[in-house]
């Protein structure tokens, strides 16, 4: 018997709703992983030295309750619906009144967004459960990286790992083009990091750029690797210089090059062959 999500009428609100309610949780996962990394940096630190770990009240994905930053009331599952409490509290705290960043639901929003295209380019398959993974990853490596300058192991390797997975299938791309995007990925970006040192005496770019572009590699192939620098690139340069231009950042402050990566591997993974094909024929052109 089909599956009623076999109709992409069910299939991509079904995808959309779902992603609403992922982009709710990713909300957590941008605010709470990095300072569960730094936790945990400081207890092995401390065991280094040969200290007590610090008693902390427990701190992860689960634990406390959500609560609002200003008054420390928790968040009750009526005010945390995705999108629909922002609206009704008109993006203020219940308690304090004090207004909620709208980065919220912006996340929300995106994650919905995506996640209803993702459905809608690739139908009931497993690349639709595959690309629903890939967006709701690079949504919160984005944002993190945007926050914090760090792209978390803990992100970057399963996405690595999963992406070989499902390409052992070919589901976006045969294996072997996979394992060669997975190491030309981590070494290309590695190589810039080093030339870049030697050249100037400073690190232009963290480790985890090489781990998110060899996640993007082991997804997408080697073939799509120097669309998806350039796209990157681009994007860096146009958003970077706007910003400075704007007096928003300045030349001596490092702009993350992950959210470009993650923008440059979503269009890739959507929409690569279309993006290569016209650059191709501009080329040819010209």
């Amino acid at each position: 018997m089909l599956s009623p999500l076999n109709d992409p009428h069910i299939l991509i609100p079904f995808a959309t709703l779902l992603g609403l309610f992922v982009g709710s949780f990713l909300n957590v996962v941008i605010h709470r992983l990095p300072v569960m990394m730094e936790r945990a940096w400081a207890a092995e630190a401390a065991n280094l030295r040969g200290e007590p770990p610090a008693e902390e009240e427990p701190f992860d994905l689960a634990r406390p309750r959500s609560r609002c930053p200003h008054c420390g009331q928790s968040i009750s599952a009526f005010d945390n619906v995705p999108l629909v409490s922002y609206l009704l509290l008109r993006g203020r705290c219940r308690h304090c009144h004090t207004p909620i960043s709208c980065r919220y639901p912006m996340v929300e929003a995106l994650t919905a967004l995506l996640s209803g295209y993702a459905a809608y380019r690739f139908g009931f398959s497993l690349a639709t459960l595959g690309a629903l993974a890939f967006v709701w990853t690079m949504v919160a490596l984005a944002f993190i990286d945007f926050d914090t300058q760090l792209l978390p192991d803990d992100l970057t390797l399963p996405l690595l790992w999963i992406g070989l997975t499902l390409n052992l299938c070919a589901t976006y791309t045969p294996l072997p083009e996979a394992v060669i995007g997975a190491m030309a990925g981590y070494l290309a970006l590695w190589a810039v990091y080093w030339l870049f040192k030697l050249l100037t005496g400073k690190e232009g770019m963290g480790h985890g750029d090489f781990k998110l572009l060899a996640a993007i590699g082991a997804w997408l192939g080697w073939k799509m690797l120097p669309l998806t620098v350039v796209l990157a690139s681009v994007a860096g340069a146009v958003i970077g210089g706007t910003l400075i231009a704007f007096r928003r950042s300045t030349r001596e402050k490092p702009i993350p090059f992950g959210p470009f990566l993650a923008l440059a591997g979503l269009s890739v993974l959507f929409w690569g062959e279309a993006i290569a094909a016209r650059l191709s024929f501009f080329v040819l052109a010209s």
